[in-house]
């Protein structure tokens, strides 16, 4: 499929962060709201303010997804609105049509093109089709950096392939290169189709036989060089993280002249230009701070810790599995056959079942197990010995 040419476009028009959030939706432990903070930027002095707000209005638990937004769960109907009340007041809030782009734009040195501006001018003009986009229909500027997006979904994406060049995808599927001048344009056209097919529209209705993929894209733990200085990547571990932990990170961030944190894709936050002792107390903490850590290798939903289809507390059971990680695998551990934490193939997947774990081997969480563990069971399952046995 090509862009269509004869879809009129309309005039730019610029418009603010809206200071709401997202509609919270019900979950097993109560109500969860994700924040999408402008530019997903945020000071110590927030990220504790956030962590703060969501033990005393929720039930403290705090995610970051693989997208890079914050959630908080737990909250209630009656504590729905005065939590968004103190978080606008406190930070700026996102609402409209998703346009990402990578958390280091403009800042690393490395990016073929700063996105920032192709970004802005995008989200400026599908501004007239607020309330016509379904609300998960996502738009990836990457200006293909340390850090980037291409591998993560989107309905469109817009790459970087050389100063000022960008390479148009729907679906993931490549369909033209435009200079920066003319991608916009390019971008509100596909909008336009999508927004002519209704709410429920995404990009893989416009390209017959694609379906939205992710796949593997770079890592966001470690140190990374930006023009400013250095920006240390950090992780939560299986993208969660108690109010108290955060608190606690926020503030030594704080009292290390910490200024600015980055939310960033695989469940991370980028400290800037935060001294080597900040890695040694997020260690402390249980973040995760190194990239060979096992735990970069398992993925996890809540479970019955939180959702009302989990069989299994599928977060507690991956801390306790990740020392018995074989080197270079990976594990999928999912509280039921949904496997909403990982919805491609793992080396070895755990499946919470009524009677106990099943295991399914080089599949999904939803393929028939081979077999099914017992509590005791599981760590032999991960051995050298139990891996791949049939």
């Amino acid at each position: 499929m090509s862009v269509a040419p004869s879809i009129a476009i309309p005039s730019p028009q610029r418009r603010g962060a809206c200071p709401t959030l997202e509609a919270p939706m019900q979950t097993g432990d109560g109500l969860l709201a994700r924040l999408r903070l402008a530019d997903g930027q945020l000071s110590p002095t927030q990220l504790g303010a956030i962590a703060k707000l969501a033990a005393l209005h929720g039930n403290g638990q705090v995610e970051i997804t693989a997208r890079g937004n914050l959630q908080v769960r737990g909250l209630t109907p009656a504590s729905t609105a005065p939590f968004a009340a103190a978080v606008r007041a406190s930070a700026t809030i996102e609402q409209g049509l998703v346009v990402e782009t990578p958390p280091l734009a403009g800042d690393d040195p490395t990016e073929l093109s700063d996105p920032r501006g192709l970004a802005a001018a995008i989200r400026a003009l599908a501004a007239p089709l607020d309330g016509r986009l379904g609300p998960k229909v996502t738009v990836v500027v990457d200006g293909m950096g340390q850090i980037t997006r291409a591998g993560l979904k989107a309905d469109i994406g817009l790459t970087a392939i050389a100063p000022g060049r960008w390479t148009l995808t729907i679906a993931g599927q490549p369909q033209a290169e435009f200079d920066a001048a003319d991608a916009p344009a390019a971008a509100l056209a596909v909008l336009h189709q999508l927004a002519e097919r209704g709410l429920a529209a995404r990009a893989t209705d416009l390209i017959e036989g694609t379906a939205l993929s992710a796949q593997t894209s770079s890592a966001t733990i470690g140190q990374f060089k930006v023009t400013m200085g250095s920006a240390t990547g950090i992780a939560l571990p299986f993208g969660a993280s108690d109010s108290a932990a955060l608190i606690a990170l926020a503030a030594r961030a704080s009292q290390m002249g910490v200024t600015e944190l980055r939310l960033a894709p695989h469940h991370a936050l980028l400290a800037i230009n935060a001294p080597a002792e900040f890695v040694r107390e997020a260690t402390a903490l249980g973040f995760i701070t190194d990239p060979a850590d096992p735990r970069t290798r398992i993925s996890a939903c809540i479970g019955s810790a939180g959702c009302a289809s989990g069989h299994i507390p599928a977060r507690a059971i991956a801390e306790k599995l990740a020392a018995f990680l074989p080197a270079g695998g990976d594990l999928h551990v999912s509280g039921c056959a949904k496997g909403c934490a990982h919805p491609r193939r793992a080396a070895l997947t755990l499946v919470g079942q009524p009677d106990g774990y099943g295991l399914v081997i080089n599949g999904t969480a939803g393929d028939t197990p081979e077999s099914v563990l017992r509590a005791d069971q599981l760590e032999s399952a991960l051995g050298p010995s139990g891996q791949g046995r049939r």
